[in-house]
């Protein structure tokens, strides 16, 4: 697939996007864009709000989504500039005037009476009340243009605004530069830092040449603690990307003192503070007589020190604390980007290692986590029952990794590409946020999923972590195609609620999260040792006719809950991110009609059904163990065992597996034994060891 293939597809998805949910195809245009920028981390999440209008001297504003970005208070404001008809070019006089429509709309939103003009309880007014009442606290605007338009050359580069004396960074976003990000082998953009922009002759460095490999470098360095702020209020978040958690605010404990650190005793902050880890590729160096200075580094990421470099920033704007004369230590670890896929792996490995200044689990790597690649396993393997009518069977393509279902699309024949979409069609994709969003939605937290993609996906990720550890088994085929259920349920509710006369464009995903976990709710009180038949929707691939009309009864009583004016929180959207909004739609009184209960299923039969599955994936998990132990040879195991027994850290079990191992093929290790092995050689690699 190039470029034009994927614009084609884009729009065409677009289309059918819009007529599947009657919104409009502006409207999808926008929202697949956000998508899509979601998964590749430019976005934290994305929330609909079109509202346009014009002021009393006739400028026209706009805006059609917006998302407050609370690690560091970054504004994302996002126009439409979308036509869907014809190949046209953007130039500067149309991007200036769509990033006008947008500050304009801010002006308007601050300084006008809109905020009394707007109709209340719509995603707009949510907006102008959001960006009233984080007025002092936002520190940047990112100013979105989403076109189908072709981007001029002259555009390459956009100047940067001032709103009321808050930076306002500009990005216009058109389909090719999406399929670059998608298509991008580190799955996201490029942070390529010119240190000489912040400090003179660049970062003062010693080389660890002792300790470089033909994978790595290694840099100890002194930052300033003003450039180290300069460069996280230029970047933000997106500096932080490879970081495994997010900044937690002054209210953690180590943030405390940090923030404590730097005002009243700024001197003492180089011991005090363990400092920053980060990782980059193509480090660049220059040597003067006064020493080795880095210069510029591409791809650079801070994966351990986050609470540090996010602290600087917000006690500089905050408290308007000097930053003179605070030093940061850094680790600088140079990969070697010729291998991406290895050099993902080491990046991922060297912030598992890295000394942490708060707790970090196995949830927070969740990108990589054995339960993701299961589903991704799973995914491959499973084909869905054939809807009716269809001649063929399809699968349910689940992207482990972000841009998956594109790249395997690259090196396909126009005739295998064919091939490859009937049996993975693009409606039947799901990403990993799809999976959390549905998940936690059926696990009764609607007011998680309505906080955004990235907070409910690590509350997702720490719940799966902690079952997995428990019993991995239980997550089995079964669970897989009770997910994909969950997804269609999702689907089918989001293309039901626009068609919904008390429907007033605005709110959708919270009222489907909402109502979703209320019809699990309803089922769990009104009928004991039940349970929806989800394995029924799977092999159907559609929702029976009785689960419809329920559906659609719950999301009329939840939208008027959510949006009652006597709600605690004007703010609606902030309002369903809250444990007392959900409270509160759980008192909507419903009752199941009695032909409901020909959807459900016993509770016993559902688990005797789940043991089964179980116990199967139990079986596969085995096998799978054994066909990658036998993909290393006997000296390979002989040489792991060697590792292993020097460092004492074999237990009886492994030690006679690791003999089996080393008698391979005259010996084989048992399933049980081959995971043992697998274990032993994760173990064993996180403390160097290479075969």
């Amino acid at each position: 697939m190039d470029a034009q293939e994927f614009r084609k597809d884009f729009l065409e998805n677009v289309k059918a996007e819009a007529a599947a949910t009657g919104e409009g195809s502006c409207a999808a245009f926008v929202d697949s864009m956000a998508q899509y920028l979601i998964e590749a981390e430019v976005l934290p999440d994305f929330t609909p709000s079109f509202y346009t209008s014009t002021t009393s001297t006739r400028k026209i504003y706009r805006v059609d989504g917006y998302v407050l970005d609370e690690f560091d208070y970054t504004m994302n404001l996002i126009v439409a500039d979308y036509d869907g008809l014809e190949e046209r070019t953007m130039g500067k006089v149309v991007s200036s005037t769509n990033f006008r429509r947008l500050t304009v709309f801010v002006d308007q939103a601050l300084n006008s009476k809109l905020y009394k003009e707007i109709e209340m309880s719509t995603p707009c007014a949510d907006l102008v009340d959001l960006l009233r009442l984080e007025k002092e606290r936002i520190r940047k605007y990112r100013l979105l243009v989403f076109t189908d338009a072709y981007v001029s050359d002259t555009l390459k580069t956009l100047e940067n605004l001032d709103i009321d004396g808050v930076p306002a960074e500009c990005q216009i976003w058109d389909i090719d530069r999406v399929f670059r990000v998608c298509c991008s082998d580190l799955g996201r953009q490029n942070i390529e830092i010119d240190f000489r922009e912040y400090i003179q002759e660049g970062i003062p460095c010693l080389e660890a040449s002792s300790a470089a490999t033909a994978e790595y470098n290694s840099y100890l360095c002194i930052i300033p603690g003003r450039v180290l702020a300069d460069i996280y209020d230029k970047y933000g978040s997106q500096l932080l990307e490879g970081n495994v958690r997010s900044f937690l605010s002054t209210k953690v404990a180590v943030n405390k003192k940090i923030r404590e650190t730097i005002l009243k005793c700024p001197s003492m902050f180089f011991a005090y503070n363990n400092g920053v880890s980060a990782t980059a590729m193509d480090v660049r160096l220059e040597h003067t007589p006064n020493g080795t200075y880095i210069v510029s580094a591409k791809d650079f990421q801070i994966i351990n020190g986050g609470q540090t470099t996010a602290s600087l920033s917000n006690t500089r704007h905050k408290d308007k604390a000097d930053l003179q004369g605070i030093y940061v230590q850094m680790k600088l670890t140079e990969i070697d980007e010729s291998d991406m896929d290895r050099s993902t792996e080491l990046v991922r490995n060297i912030s598992r290692s890295s000394n942490s200044q708060n707790k970090v689990t196995d949830a927070d790597f969740f990108s990589t986590h054995p339960f993701h690649i299961r589903m991704e396993q799973h995914s491959r393997r499973i084909f869905a029952p054939a809807e009716a009518g269809a001649q063929y069977e399809t699968k349910w393509f689940y992207e482990r990794a972000k841009g998956q279902f594109l790249q395997a699309q690259m090196r396909l024949t126009p005739a295998k590409k064919r091939q490859f979409l009937l049996q993975n069609p693009k409606s039947k994709v799901i990403t990993k946020t799809d999976l959390a969003k549905v998940r936690n939605t059926w696990n009764e937290m609607p007011h998680f999923v309505s906080k955004g993609a990235q907070t409910n996906f690590m509350k997702f990720a720490e719940l799966i972590d902690e079952a997995w550890t428990t019993n991995d088994a239980q997550f089995s085929e079964r669970y897989f195609t009770e997910t994909v259920a969950l997804v269609i349920l999702f689907k089918h509710l989001e293309g039901l609620i626009p068609k919904q006369d008390w429907y007033e464009q605005g709110y959708r995903a919270n009222i489907v999260t909402y109502s979703l976990a209320l019809l699990h709710q309803l089922i769990r009180m009104q009928f004991k040792n039940m349970e929806l038949d989800l394995q029924s929707i799977w092999l159907r691939q559609s929702v029976p006719e009785i689960v419809t009309k329920v559906l659609e009864q719950i999301a009329e009583q939840v939208f008027y809950k959510i949006t009652d004016p006597n709600r605690p929180t004007i703010n609606v959207t902030q309002w369903c991110k809250r444990d007392g909004c959900w409270k509160s739609v759980q008192e909507i009184e419903i009752t199941l009609p009695a032909a409901f209960g020909n959807v459900l299923i016993g509770k016993a039969e559902a688990k005797a059904a789940e043991k089964a599955a179980k116990k199967d994936q139990e079986m596969l998990s085995e096998v799978d163990a054994q066909v990658k132990v036998l993909e290393y040879t006997a000296t390979q195991w002989k040489k792991l065992s060697e590792f292993a027994m020097q460092r004492r850290m074999v237990s009886p079990d492994e030690n006679t597996a690791l003999k089996y191992a080393c008698q391979i093929p005259s010996k084989m290790p048992s399933g049980y034994q081959s995971q043992k092995l697998l274990a032993l050689l994760d173990r064993a690699m996180s403390e160097g060891f290479k075969f």
